[in-house]
This record gives structure tokens, sequence and C-alpha cells, in this order.
């Protein structure tokens, strides 16, 4: 009976390593990046145009980098075309070693690498110096890919986002915030970037908010939509209230297809902190009335 409680003891303890081994794996976003990052060349399918590193230890003339013909075929010395499209590195590693056992050694240790990544190149689009596809070799990281790009343009907003294409159709977005990249330079959302990766870095734009009534200079306010625009910094901006200002404002928000939304907040509550301050949107306006007390 002791014998079979410790068993029992052992393997609950076992099985709660596991768990929090996994746990940890899943809450470390390095690790993440990591496992994704060796998924994504594992898996990788090599196309036309790719240029590939092939090494056979036991013959060094068929040590070669090839590039993929327009037929999916790569030139081996004394072996000739060999198919290599929609094969990963492994698959080609492994049918390369068939044929060379079978026609040439008695025995071949092949490996084979993926150098430029040419049939499903990486697109770097928006807020950038040289928006376009990406000529690149061996494996890139994020900011080694707005790099390439010729860096982010001056009107660049505060993320970047990165498409990633799978070849069964799936897609997934990855958004990184600029801030945690160039800034704080977190290791962790310097990700890694594959072949057919989509990078869009949106720019930023102007956001018009209408200041009117009593406030110093009233009219039409531009922010930057990387601006946190509310209605305190809309005030502020109109060089704030006037002295006959009623502490009652109203915010008049447009709505597509509908009437416009009238939104009463207290100046005093928000200003004191037992309000939050309002954000607002493009075309919001703010109407400041006189007070009459």
């Amino acid at each position: 009976m002791f014998r079979m409680s410790r068993i029992r003891s052992i393997h609950s303890t076992a099985v709660a390593y596991v768990l929090l081994a996994v746990a940890l794996t899943v809450a470390d976003p390095a690790a993440s990046a990591r496992a994704a990052q060796t998924s994504g060349t594992d898996s990788y399918q090599i196309g036309p145009r790719d240029q590939v590193a092939i090494r056979v230890f036991e013959e060094p003339r068929l040590n070669v980098d090839v590039r993929v013909n327009e037929d999916g075929t790569v030139r081996l010395p004394l072996v000739g075309r060999v198919p290599a499209e929609g094969l990963t590195e492994n698959e080609l590693a492994a049918r390369l070693k068939q044929i060379l056992e079978r026609e040439l050694l008695q025995r071949a240790s092949v490996s084979v690498e993926v150098l430029e990544f040419r049939s499903r190149p990486i697109s770097v689009i928006g807020a950038v110096r040289q928006p376009g596809s990406l000529n690149y070799s061996g494996k890139l990281t994020l900011l080694e890919a707005i790099t390439a790009a010729g860096g982010l343009a001056d009107n660049h907003g505060d993320s970047i986002f990165v498409l990633r294409r799978a070849d069964n159709g799936l897609t997934d977005q990855v958004a990184i915030r600029i801030q945690d990249l160039l800034v704080r330079a977190d290791p962790d959302v310097n990700i890694p970037i594959f072949a057919n990766d989509l990078i869009n870095v949106p720019a930023a734009v102007e956001v018009t908010i209408y200041c009117l009534g009593e406030v110093a200079s009233p009219g039409a306010l531009t922010f930057q939509s990387t601006e946190r625009v509310t209605l305190l910094a809309a005030i502020a901006r109109a060089g704030g209230l006037t002295d006959r200002a009623s502490k009652k404002i109203l915010i008049r928000r447009h709505r597509a297809g509908g009437n416009p939304q009238e939104i009463w907040v207290s100046y005093k509550a928000i200003v004191s902190g037992r309000e939050a301050d309002p954000e607002l949107t493009e075309g919001d306006v703010v109407i400041v009335k006189e007070s009459f007390f």
C-alpha cells in the first residue's frame, strides 16, 4: 500500500512539473518566438528562384550553392537535375541522399539550407522609405526587414502589423508597437520574419476636431492619429476656456446614416478627476456655451 501511494505521489509530481514547464513556455514570448522561427524554416517549401546550399560530407565536389530553376529543379555536379520545388530542406536532403546512395556513393550524409527566399518574397508596405518586395538572404528579424526597406518614413504611425500567410491559406496578424521595438528595444517584439510575410506600417493621419464657443481660439484643431485626442487636449489646443464659459460642455458626434449623438460632460468633474477625460474622434464638435451665472 505504501509503495502504491509513493508511486502515485511521484507520478503526480512529474505531471505537475510537465504542466509547469508547458505553462512557462507559453508565458515566455521569447520562447514562443524561437519556436516560431524553428517551425517556420523547417516547414518552408522550396520554390523557383530560391538559392539553396547543398553539402555532401563524403564528396566535396557535390558541395554547391545553387539557385532553383524556373521548372523547380536544381542541377548538381555528377547527378544532373533533381526536382526540388515543394520540398522542405529536410525532404530535399532525403531525396538527394537516396539518389546519391543509389547511383554514386555507398553512404551519403546530405544537408540542405535555403540561403535566399525568392519564390515567396517578403513585402513591406506603408510608411517606409523604400516600400516593396525585399531581396534578402538568410533569415530576417522584423527590425532587419524594416532596415532593408530603408527605415521608417517620417509620417509613420505607432504600430507595425505583420501579416503571416501560410501555405494552407490561413493568415495571422501580429501587431507590434514601434515604441517597444525601437525605443525600448524589447527583443521579444523583434520577431522572426518568414517568406511570404507582409509587413504593413500604417501612416499617421490627421484627425480634425472642431472646438466652438467660449474658448480662446475657436475653430478647427488638427491632431495626429498617433496622439491621444481627448476633450482636455482639445480645449488646451484651443487656448483654454474663457471667463464666460459654462462648465457643462457638449460633444456633438456625427454618426453614419443617423442623427448626431450629443454627449454632455462636466468640465469641473473631468479636471478634478471625478470623471474620465473623454476621447474624441474625427469630426467631433466640442461646443462650450456661455454661462449665464
